[in-house]
């Protein structure tokens, strides 16, 4: 199989999380800047996300570019790394309508948002692996 076909789903993959994101933010009623103010906690979640989305994507892109083939390792670590990918919606959502308040001494950033990083970064040094693999035995 063509890593083009891997590129693009991927790609298309993480348009539709990003657009997910974005539309979690709600239009405020009115027209002065005060009316901003109640979701400058569900924007500042959704700019904190969409870099970190940003710059999975970009990693990715720069995996796939020293990719050669895709054999069933890499779409299934491929698949492990949208996974970890997509729950970024809720995570960012979840922040930003409780306002990174901390529960128990821990914030939902504690709880969700750090080990949804490390998953995406575990998924994606695992598919790099496999990349590197994947490109020596041909």
């Amino acid at each position: 199989m063509g890593k083009y076909r891997l590129e693009a789903f991927s790609d298309g993959v993480i348009a539709i999380i990003i657009t997910i994101m974005v539309l979690e933010m709600k239009i405020p009623h009115g027209a002065s800047l005060t009316t901003l103010a109640p979701i400058t906690p569900v924007f500042l979640s959704y700019i904190l996300s969409f870099v970190y989305v940003g710059i999975y994507w970009n990693n990715h892109h720069h995996m796939l570019h020293a990719c050669t083939r895709v054999n069933g390792r890499i779409l299934w670590a491929n698949l492990h790394f949208l996974f970890w990918l997509s729950l970024f919606p809720f995570v960012t959502g979840w922040m930003g309508e409780n306002h990174f308040a901390a529960a128990r001494g821990l914030s939902v950033r504690d709880c969700f948002y750090v080990p949804l990083a490390v998953g995406c970064a575990s998924a994606i040094r695992g598919g790099s692996a496999d990349v590197v693999g994947a490109g020596s035995q041909n």
